[in-house]
């Protein structure tokens, strides 16, 4: 791991936090989130290594406004009550080139479970602007009404208008500090 330990910040202008749930049981709706932080530690022992990220709610977009709106409101997110989610790492389970597993801790709407993000490590390289950046992708699935986001609206066909699987994909690059 020496090639990838130290201390990175998340740069938002290079990262994505995206989410794709089944709308109406037919297609996906994309979305992501533009507000948000993160700082990522990989020490020499990958088990020792930290992790931890805010979203803020309200920075939610779907690409369509009144959808947005939507999901901001009480059925959702209620981003006035709860205005960040969290992400704190307690397990990390990935080799020498930081592929593998990252476990932690999600928090949304107060609510906490364990989750398990599949990651990928692109490698670290140094920007023209003599950064040293890490890149890498993270994926995990949840269940929406576990965390207290239970909005449901049923179909005639007896499936529901927003699935309660929720994929969520992060692509990130980090600064190294």
């Amino acid at each position: 791991m020496s090639n990838l330990t130290g201390t990175y910040t998340i740069d938002p202008a290079h990262t994505s936090i995206g989410f794709i749930v089944r709308h109406a049981m037919v297609t996906k709706v994309r979305g992501e989130f533009s507000d948000f932080d993160a700082t990522l530690t990989i020490a020499e022992n990958p088990a020792e290594s930290s992790a931890s990220g805010t979203v803020r709610t309200a920075s939610i977009d779907t690409r369509n406004e009144d959808r947005d709106a939507h999901v901001r409101g009480e059925d959702f997110f209620a981003v006035e009550q709860y205005p960040e989610m969290t992400f704190n790492a307690t397990g990390f389970d990935v080799d020498a080139a930081g592929n593998g597993t990252v476990t932690g801790d999600l928090t949304i709407k107060e609510t906490t479970k364990p989750v398990t993000f599949d990651v990928e490590t692109f490698g670290v390289e140094e920007d023209p602007f003599g950064n040293t950046r890490i890149g890498f992708e993270a994926r995990t699935t949840i269940n929406r009404t576990e965390f207290g986001i239970d909005f449901q609206a049923p179909l005639n066909s007896g499936g529901m208008l927003v699935s309660e699987k929720v994929e969520i994909e992060i692509e990130a690059s980090g600064i190294k500090q």
